[in-house]
């Protein structure tokens, strides 16, 4: 079963022919990065413009570079929400319009279970049931997923994503947008060990997260050194350094936690954080030493994409048989109805 995935719900605009939810043919990308970057954030209106812009060209990319067309597609997929409800429109309403056209089955997809579906787009087995952490800009949650039936959230944090505390922190010390990737670059370079930033909520027995306080810290830190006159620029690598290191102890601590709570031998990390090469490394670590199995999508699978909506699309068609078609419409926090998606 050959399904299109669409996802537009931030400002990334991608699409995705993938084959029987694991076989990625195409996965074509349209960063606006560029166009955010003065702004040190996404503006949403500049988003949702660039997406009806792009969003047919990406579409059409997708397929020519899968080798099908429309008329050989099982159905399409696209991202229903949580994101930029302008932005998610724009990809509801496409497909909408593409299913119309084409009487093609059309399912939406959570944003968060699309992450999740991700780790299955290398042609793995995962056996269930698992926990999963899904770290980017805009979400940090920690769930059950059981070897059949919903998901269940059980840790997220109380205000700040970890991803939003890498874009912040960045921003603070003079790095580009986007931050993460920038703080992972400059951090090969700097002392962790230097300053010893607060690791929210990680004596709390709770799953939950907090990284609000922690930009804090960093922000009274560079204050406190006149950051960057008296404190040149020479000591951006051991700040950066040190304030990833305090995000990804929580990250790490809560999520074995988790594992440990519910007893499995499976953890799944991903969300565009999961790219971030000391995360991957330290968990890939903890969980040899535990005897747990790791499983972390590629980088390219990590941050927001269209095979993961085609993925999910296809699990959930599989298991359901069933699709809402045109009454398909943004929703802020759509279901989550897991459905054991990854395990089959």
């Amino acid at each position: 079963m050959l399904f299109l995935g669409i996802e537009t719900s931030c400002d990334e605009t991608a699409a995705a022919v993938v084959e029987d939810g694991r076989k990625v043919l195409s996965n074509v990308l349209h960063s606006q990065e560029q166009i955010h970057r003065k702004y040190g954030g996404v503006v949403p209106e500049l988003a949702s413009r660039q997406h009806v812009a792009v969003i047919s060209d990406v579409v059409c990319t997708a397929l020519e570079k899968a080798g099908v067309e429309l008329r050989d597609l099982s159905g399409i997929a696209v991202t229903q929400g949580p994101g930029l409800m302008g932005a998610l429109l724009v990809g509801v309403s496409f497909g909408k319009a593409l299913a119309y056209r084409h009487n093609l089955k059309l399912i939406g997809v959570n944003h968060l279970e699309g992450h999740i579906a991700a780790v299955r787009l290398e042609n793995r087995s995962i056996e269930l049931p698992a926990v999963a952490l899904v770290v980017s800009g805009g979400h940090t949650n920690i769930y059950f997923v059981p070897a059949d039936g919903p998901l269940e959230l059980v840790g997220q944090t109380i205000d700040d994503a970890a991803g939003e505390a890498f874009d912040k922190g960045a921003k603070m010390l003079g790095l580009s947008y986007p931050g993460g990737p920038e703080i992972d670059r400059i951090s090969k370079t700097g002392d962790p060990t230097r300053i010893n930033f607060p690791r929210p909520y990680l004596k709390n027995d709770s799953l939950d997260m907090s990284f609000s306080g922690l930009k804090t810290s960093l922000r009274y830190y560079l204050e406190r050194s006149s950051f960057p006159h008296a404190c040149g620029q020479q000591n951006v690598p051991d700040f950066a350094a040190a304030f990833q290191e305090a995000i990804v102890d929580v990250l790490v601590e809560k999520t074995i936690k988790a594992a440990d709570r519910y007893g499995v031998s499976s953890v799944c990390v991903t969300g565009g954080v999961a790219a971030n090469t000391v995360l991957r490394g330290r968990l890939a670590g903890v969980c040899k030493e535990r005897g747990r199995s790791l499983y972390i999508p590629n980088p390219t699978y990590c941050t927001d994409n269209g095979a993961m909506i085609a993925a999910a699309g296809y699990f959930h068609f599989h298991r359901r048989r069933e699709a809402p078609g045109l009454a398909l419409s943004p929703r802020t926090a759509p279901p989550m109805t897991g459905l054991g998606f990854i395990g089959v």
